[in-house]
Order: C-alpha cells, then sequence, then structure tokens
C-alpha cells in the first residue's frame, strides 16, 4: 500500500520535490498526505487550495496501478525519499527528487562515488583520459556515475565495464527506453557491472528539459564530480555548477587553449570552480583518500574549552576518523550554517584539521 501512495505523490500536478518534501514533515507519511482534510492541508504553509484539491482528488490513482505493473514486471527498485536505499548523498540536495527508479545490481550508495561528465563531442585527447583515468581507479572501491549521453558519457561507461568497475547511468526518461537507442547494449553490459536510475516513470520521453534536470542527480549523488572535455556551454558545466552550488568537490582536465571543446574545463580552473587534475593521483590527493587509508583516530588530550555542541563536533571525528560536512549532518543532524560556524571556531582553536576534499579531522 506505500508504494503506491508515494508513486501518486511524485504524480501530483502542481507538486515538485520540494513541495512533496515539505508535505511529509507536516503529514508524516505519503499515505497521511492523501488522508489529511482539505482544511488541515491548507493551512501548511506553500499549500494553496489548488494543491489541496490535486491531493484529494487522487486522480493518478490509474496511472500509479499501471506503473506498478511495469516496476514489478522489470524487476524495478523504487528509492524513496530518505528510505535506506535511497542515494544518501542526494539527501543533503534540498531539490532532489522526492523517489527515484532503479534497476541493477550494485547498491546506489558507496563510500566513495565520484561523477564523471563531458562533451557528447569527444576527441581522442578525452576517449584517452576516460580509458586512462578509469583503469587507474581499479582497486579505489568506487562506483562511477555519468549520465549516458553520446560522448564523454558513454566512453566512461565503456571504460568502467572494460575494467570491471561499477558504474550507474542517470536517465532523462523513463526505464522502457534507453537513449540514444545505440546505447542500448552498452546499458545492457551496465546491468551486469551497476545499474540506470532514472527520476522519471515509465513512458517519459527523452525532452530536452528533462536532461539539465538530471544532471543535478549526477552532481548530487557524488562526492566529487569530474569534467573531462566541455564547451564554455552545455550539460557538463551545467553539472559543474550544480555540484558546486552543493558544495561538492569539482575537477577538470586541463586542454589545448585551442580547442573549443577544452575551453569550459579551462575556464572552471581559471576562475577556481574546479581543481586541476592530470591523473588519480591527484584525486587521491583532493579527496584526501591516501590520508583516509592511513590515519586512525586516537584519544588526544584537549587542552581548549569547548560547548556541548562543539563537544558533539568533536567526539564524533575522534570516534568515525576523518569525515565531510555531508557526513557530519547526517551524524549529527544539525543546520548546515550551524555546523560551518562550530567547524570553524574548533578548526581556530586548533581542535580539528580542515583536510582536502572538505574533510575534517581531529589532530
Amino acid at each position: 500500500m506505500s508504494l503506491i501512495y508515494q508513486l501518486a505523490l511524485a504524480r501530483i500536478k502542481g507538486v515538485g520535490s520540494v513541495i512533496a518534501k515539505h508535505l511529509l514533515d507536516y503529514c508524516g507519511s505519503p499515505e497521511e498526505i492523501f488522508r489529511t482534510p482539505k482544511k488541515q492541508l491548507i493551512k501548511i504553509p506553500g499549500i494553496g487550495e489548488s494543491i489541496a484539491n490535486s491531493i484529494l482528488q487522487n486522480n493518478v490513482m490509474k496511472e500509479v496501478e499501471k506503473e506498478i505493473a511495469f516496476i514489478e514486471k522489470h524487476k524495478i527498485n523504487v528509492l524513496f525519499w530518505k528510505a535506506d536505499n535511497y542515494p544518501e548523498k542526494l539527501i543533503f540536495c534540498n531539490d532532489a527528487p522526492i523517489l527515484l527508479y532503479y534497476k541493477g545490481n550494485v547498491a546506489v550508495n558507496a563510500k566513495r562515488i565520484i561523477s564523471i561528465v563531458g562533451t557528447r563531442n569527444a576527441t581522442d585527447y578525452g576517449k584517452g583520459i576516460c580509458d586512462e583515468f578509469i583503469a587507474g581507479l581499479r582497486g579505489h572501491d568506487v562506483l562511477v556515475v555519468s549520465g549516458l549521453a553520446l560522448g564523454i558519457d558513454s566512453y566512461v561507461h565503456k571504460a568502467c565495464v572494460k575494467n570491471n568497475l561499477p558504474t550507474i547511468g542517470v536517465l532523462g526518461h523513463g526505464l522502457d527506453r534507453i537513449y540514444p537507442a545505440s546505447n542500448r547494449n552498452l546499458a545492457l553490459e551496465m546491468l551486469k557491472h551497476g545499474g540506470l536510475l532514472t527520476e522519471y516513470s515509465s513512458g517519459t520521453k527523452p525532452d530536452r528539459q528533462n536532461f539539465p534536470s538530471r544532471n543535478r542527480i549526477i552532481a548530487g549523488m557524488a562526492d566529487v564530480t569530474i569534467v573531462v572535455e566541455a564547451a564554455l556551454k552545455g550539460g557538463a558545466l551545467i553539472t559543474a555548477e550544480i555540484a558546486n552550488t552543493y558544495n561538492r568537490d569539482v575537477c577538470a582536465f586541463p586542454g589545448d587553449i585551442r580547442k573549443p571543446y577544452s575551453n569550459g574545463c579551462n575556464y572552471l580552473i581559471k576562475t577556481n570552480r574546479a581543481h586541476l587534475i592530470s591523473s588519480v593521483k591527484d584525486l587521491e590527493y583532493i579527496m584526501n583518500w591516501e590520508l583516509n587509508a592511513v590515519i586512525h583516530s586516537q584519544q588526544l588530550q584537549v587542552d581548549f574549552v569547548m560547548s556541548a555542541t562543539e563537544k558533539n563536533v568533536y567526539e564524533a571525528l575522534e570516534e568515525a576518523g576523518p569525515m565531510g560536512i555531508d557526513a557530519l549532518l547526517y551524524r549529527l543532524k544539525l543546520p548546515q550554517n550551524k555546523l560551518a560556524m562550530i567547524l570553524l571556531e574548533l578548526e581556530m582553536k586548533g581542535g580539528i584539521i580542515a583536510l582536502p576534499g572538505k574533510m575534517y579531522r581531529i589532530p
């Protein structure tokens, strides 16, 4: 029964992901949203009479029944907001989808997740980077996310399949089709080594407006977004910009200043929107991967005064070792601006050390 209401919530006219989460906060569950009387719904901030009527009319149930039949037939997993199987890094993105459809054989949550994006007009330079960089990721326990588009995205997924690395393609349409059609065989191979993920229900066509929207999933799922080749305008730079707004790391491979499909990467680096990288070793340093492997939390003598909240942050780092802001937010349930101030205070007192990759540890 819960699945019916989850799917219905995602289909209500006028209710996007932000309003849906707002309704969940007030009502507690998808079922309760549909059971709440109109007079109570319209008292919820942001929910007017029009949205309340859309909720109570329940005119999406026939569509939902059809979708459930499709989900069951094709063994698709529904990942609902804040459920255990929902991508945990997306939870920190205010515009993340309320619901995702996933087909694959690897979990969408991994310790290390990177997104790799780039131009549809990949050059030999970009293709070579994909092959070399992905091969260098073997042994790093990394999940690679991209968009299954022509060009760099496709070469990333192909290199992952070749090197037996898990990879997930985020789609701009329903799981009843593959776009572009030329990637159908690649998608089938990816189902053996990863999976396909989308916020769109079956029957949704690959319309142009869907692809910039799906880029927020590519950026939000990952610890870092890497741009291989990109022009000054296009989906790769949109994804990089979104990642920056999510306070995630962005990296870019530099390119020939005379080549149009290097201009985007060079611009990101020049304007400090991305770290310059040329190898997996650079990524290890930026993301603090080597440090994580050798540093262990130690019991230290604290010789400065901490508030109760500062002590909670300190003890979390002491117990778990180096952590990023997202992990601390999830663990401590603090507002992001408050946590940022606490981390700054602790750093100024010498209680913690800021590391590359927006990570923190105790000295």
